[in-house]
């Protein structure tokens, strides 16, 4: 801001450098669009930034019209407006996915770095700078944005998400892959091969694939940029098939996903994937008629374990890596949960065996029929079968996707 005074601009430097805040090509690429006021940077800096703050903060609006008239005077007003009134709870971008999407959809690139070298000009093939660059990247990051906060594209997105039993944030293990997923989702419409029905379901899928695959967690933007290459060189159908085929085979169902599900992590991505194919399928919570999975995970329910923890401990297993893997977990309405307390699944699964849906709540919560036999004796035994029904739950929730 050309009107801060020096004193001011070093007090802003201080502060942040105090705080130890590690600045990043995100930083870098929104002070170069702040600061380019000839191609309408200073306006678009303020449109990244409103929106995420709306979309988070919709009290903000009011102030907005109070502290900034020039903005709610220009064309971007109307445009972000809309987010204030849509609650969810699953995207809630920042500036740096915000840059991100609208980045990668405008430029077919995955790296931040080369957003920063696009706005000062360079030409990557003569490897020098070009004033009609800066010019035209700033339209085509324009394009991008507007493109990110359309209200249709950004609802449909998320109501895709959702649909894919992705309810809650809790579920969701990586932003980067769904920013990848919002990306495709925009890439997409432009793809003439591609009906429009059809885009829900390819970005749920790669979005599920991703997440099972862990496709961007380590060095995402280099893996975000070769996808989106190859994806220009060869088209989506083509791209996606090959990937399927050699991720997703039947060795990483029978095989790799039941090895992966030996974790006590709640945050596992293959629990998420597991609790949202339970959302996806509608499932009751175990030993209910009514409540639903979808139902406990929004309201904060209880992750009972199978095998209480502490009638595994007072047997013998105290190792915590062992009474609190995933495949011991089910999420239950509190007040049962108690009744449960420290009873052998024998007992009290027993005592549910005449119950009508017995068997029907069994299988929607991938738990072995065997279990109204089993004591701490048969723990391990039921430890694999588990694992084995949950893969199978997520392997046929990924095909009905």
């Amino acid at each position: 801001d050309a009107n801060l005074d020096i004193n001011e601009v070093t007090e802003i430097f201080v502060r942040i450098n105090s705080q130890g805040k590690r600045l990043n090509e995100s930083d870098f690429a929104m002070s170069k669009i702040a600061a380019n006021t000839e191609n309408g940077g200073n306006l678009l800096r303020k449109v990244i930034d409103y929106f995420c703050h709306l979309s988070v903060d919709a009290v903000f609006y009011e102030s907005l019209k109070d502290s900034d008239a020039e903005f709610m005077n220009s064309e971007y007003a109307a445009k972000i407006a809309w987010i204030k009134n849509f609650s969810q709870n699953i995207y809630k971008p920042d500036y740096v996915d915000m840059l991100r999407v609208s980045f990668m959809e405008a430029f077919q690139r995955g790296k931040l770095k080369d957003l920063v070298s696009l706005l000062s000009g360079r030409d990557f093939v003569k490897r020098t700078f070009d004033s009609a660059i800066v010019e035209e990247s700033f339209k085509n990051l324009r394009a991008g944005v507007e493109k990110f906060i359309n209200e249709y594209n950004f609802r449909q997105f998320v109501l895709a998400i959702q649909s894919a039993g992705f309810i809650s944030d809790k579920l969701l293990t990586s932003k980067m892959t769904l920013d990848f997923a919002y990306t495709l989702y925009l890439i997409l419409h432009d793809v003439a091969d591609i009906p429009k029905i059809e885009i829900k379901r390819f970005v749920q899928k790669w979005f599920v694939l991703s997440t099972l695959t862990g496709r961007y967690i380590s060095s995402p933007e280099s893996q975000m940029d070769r996808d989106l290459r190859e994806i220009a060189a060869k088209g989506f159908k083509t791209f996606f098939a090959e990937n399927e085929a050699a991720l997703l085979s039947d060795t990483f169902w029978s095989v790799r996903l039941v090895q992966n599900f030996e974790t006590t992590s709640v945050t596992s991505p293959y629990f998420s994937v597991y609790l949202a194919a339970q959302i996806f399928s509608a499932d009751k919570a175990l030993f209910s008629n009514a409540v639903k999975v979808s139902d406990l995970i929004l309201s904060g329910g209880d992750i009972h374990h199978i095998f209480p923890k502490e009638y595994l401990k007072s047997n013998g297993i105290a190792d915590r890596h062992k009474y609190n893997q995933i495949a011991n977990y089910a999420y239950l309405d509190t007040t049962v949960n108690i009744i449960i307390g420290k009873k052998s699944p024998q007992e009290y699964f027993g005592e549910m065996t005449a119950w009508e849906n017995f068997s029907q709540n069994l299988e929607a919560n991938s738990v072995p029929p065997s279990i109204v036999n089993q004591t701490y004796m048969d723990y391990e035994e039921f430890l694999i079968k588990r694992r084995r029904l949950m893969a199978d739950k997520i392997k046929r929730y990924y095909r009905e996707l």
